[in-house]
């Protein structure tokens, strides 16, 4: 298994939904970060926060794959100067409650 992270302007939010459930995804989180990074100092001196988005999930080894994959050859983003990062972690073990 493999725990996939995915970090993407706010804006490019319906073009990662579309990734995931193209890649068979039906479970993920998604969380409202603020982004902080290189650039020109805004109005009050200093570089803006972008509104950003983090999703993650939990897919088996040979999809991890293609969600990395095809987040390379994604296109058609909000800024491409922002473009979606894509981190894979392997996961050791995991648990549930039970019902």
């Amino acid at each position: 298994m493999k725990f996939i992270v995915l970090l993407y302007l706010e804006e490019d939010d319906t073009c990662v939904e579309r990734l995931l459930e193209r890649h068979g995804v039906a479970a993920y989180s998604r969380l409202s970060v603020e982004g902080h990074g290189e650039g020109g100092p805004g109005w009050y001196g200093s570089t803006s926060p972008y509104a950003s988005q983090m999703a993650f999930t939990v897919v088996p080894e040979e999809r991890a794959a293609e969600i990395l994959a095809a987040v390379e050859r994604c296109d058609g983003l909000a800024d491409p100067n922002h473009p979606i990062h894509a981190i894979q972690l392997g996961v050791e073990s995991a648990v549930a409650t039970r019902p």
